[in-house]
């Protein structure tokens, strides 16, 4: 982490599905970084989402709890938690053109920050979260425009510039 600060990076990821689902990274290991990242002044921004057949099997609520409840553990304030950004990423919509549609999003946001508000009341309404899958210039609106969407975590489409800034003007 020290390295990443000395090299100029503000923020960093932790949790992302490629850590997990690749990497074999568990949900304890994500609550050990997020701690890690918030004591080397970084802020973390904790990716949590469900792949396609725990969707299919009903089990997105346990799977993002599990990764949510995990990833925070090792938070001891509510200064601490304030300074944590969520990402939710629906492992099925990453990079498949696939993308939940914004009332799949917005309940899994609005499951989110019910979870947080259970730890914090306050914190949990300031709460950035994000949505990370797949956001386009022809679903931003919609998707930011989601109560519980407080913008987007942007992949592929941050490497197109046309694409990125329509994404941003969308958030305005």
């Amino acid at each position: 982490a020290a390295m990443a600060v000395s090299a100029g990076a503000k923020g960093v990821l932790v949790g992302h599905s490629e850590r997990r689902h690749v990497f074999g990274e568990t949900d304890e290991e994500t609550g050990k970084k997020v701690a890690r990242a918030l004591g080397a002044d970084l802020e973390p921004v904790l990716c949590v989402g469900e792949k396609l057949d725990e969707r299919e099997a009903g089990k997105t609520n346990d799977v993002v709890g599990r990764q949510l409840t995990a990833g925070l553990a090792a938070l001891e304030t509510g200064a601490q938690l304030a300074r944590v950004t969520i990402a939710y990423e629906p492992v099925w919509a990453i990079g498949t053109g696939k993308v939940a549609t914004p009332e799949q999003a917005q309940e899994v946001h609005a499951f989110i920050r019910g979870k947080i508000a259970a730890l914090n009341s306050e914190v949990a309404e300031g709460l950035r979260i994000l949505y990370g899958g797949s956001m386009n210039p022809g679903n931003a609106k919609e998707l930011i425009g989601q109560p519980d969407i407080d913008g987007g975590l942007i992949g592929g489409a941050s490497l197109k510039t046309e694409d990125f800034l329509a994404i941003c003007q969308a958030a305005e």
